[in-house]
């Protein structure tokens, strides 16, 4: 493969529904896409930051430096056996993850046409279908937030997250405990809290829930595992793991019994694979998260959450959840049952509608 030509462009997407977690509230997406040119195909890939550095060091002006400046030109006019060579090539570029995920993954697309293969069966994955759960932001009110999960379940969703911080924990896990007392369900903190609050997170046990997200620092380990031995939740990683050594250290110590992999988290499929391998072969569980992403990212999830490892329900769910018309078509959507049939046809198996990205596109730059 050689790539011709790679287009990066900013889109602003209004969200169905604002989305609120501990670092606060979204109501407007800002996405940058890639879409890469090679031997006479397109790939698309997608940048998952946040609008503000508050997940994580990336936003979309950091991305779009990393990418013009950095990742785009160390790309073009190479030749590339395969997706998987390009990351090594940018593993002098320390962190911005979600930048260079983005190019590789856009490359994965275009490697899975040119052998005329569904992305996931390329990256390994074999689920035909894979179950979905969803994940429901900091609403104005309890009552409001139950209504919400009891819309999700109606739905057919499998697993039910809702994000947490202190002052919004106990009481609303409490509350939905006695409505829905046999939901499948876990709590997400995005490094909300400290070791200082033990006591008050042993308090979630009684909730009998299946995972409890990132409690603590958004790169700790230590802690973790001096707070996983004092819960009988099982403790989940999400920001703390940005490779596989990370998730090695991370199961070493014990400072999770799960981890949620985020393609651009990690840096792209590559790497996720090499999450997954080191999680499965511990028997650690591995879950697909979720970062708001367009029809775009939300593809390339479902391409991940195929491989054997993911065993738990993702993050992944339909896009009229979020978007009044996603940029893809088919727009994502789930069945009665809570799962996502995986499409069969070659690279990502959905199609990127450039009317509609054109629409929504308020910058972009070529490279030749």
């Amino acid at each position: 493969m050689k790539i011709r030509r790679v287009e990066i462009r900013e889109i602003r997407l209004p969200l169905v529904h604002f989305f609120e977690t501990s670092f606060g509230r979204t109501t407007v997406r800002r996405i940058v896409l890639v879409r890469v040119e090679a031997d006479g195909l397109t790939g698309w890939g997608e940048v998952s930051c946040g609008e503000e550095p508050f997940y994580s060091h990336e936003t979309p002006e950091t991305a779009w430096h990393i990418l013009r400046d950095y990742v785009v030109p160390w790309s073009l006019k190479r030749e590339w056996a395969s997706a998987s060579e390009i990351a090594p090539v940018f593993r002098p570029i320390r962190g911005h993850n979600m930048a260079k995920a983005a190019l590789e993954n856009a490359l994965w697309d275009i490697e899975a046409q040119m052998k005329g293969a569904p992305l996931f069966r390329l990256l390994g994955g074999s689920l035909q279908e894979i179950p979905c759960g969803v994940s429901i932001g900091i609403q104005n009110s309890i009552e409001e937030l139950l209504d919400k999960i009891q819309r999700e379940l109606d739905a057919g969703y499998q697993r039910i997250k809702v994000k947490i911080k202190p002052g919004w924990d106990v009481e609303v896990l409490e509350r939905i405990r006695h409505k829905f007392p046999r939901i499948a369900l876990m709590a997400d903190a995005n490094s909300a809290y400290t070791l200082a609050d033990l006591p008050h997170l042993q308090q979630f046990d009684r909730f009998f829930l299946m995972m409890v997200e990132q409690p603590l620092g958004w790169e700790d380990l230590l802690d973790h595992a001096k707070l996983q031995h004092e819960l009988a939740t099982p403790i989940c990683l999400d920001e703390s793991i940005h490779s596989a050594e990370d998730a090695r250290k991370a199961i070493e110590i014990g400072a999770c019994k799960i981890i949620n992999v985020k393609l651009g988290r990690v840096g792209g499929f590559t790497s996720a694979r090499q999450v997954h391998d080191v999680c499965r072969a511990r028997n650690v569980p591995v879950w697909c998260g979720g970062m708001l992403e367009s029809g775009i990212g939300r593809a390339h999830n479902i391409a991940l959450s195929t491989l054997p490892g993911f065993t738990l329900p993702g993050d992944v769910s339909a896009s009229q959840r979020y978007w009044t018309q996603d940029i893809i078509d088919p727009e994502v959507t789930v069945s009665p049952q809570g799962t996502i049939r995986v499409p069969q046809g070659p690279g990502l198996g959905y199609v990127a509608n450039l009317e509609r990205i054109e629409k929504v596109t308020v910058r972009k730059e070529a490279f030749e």
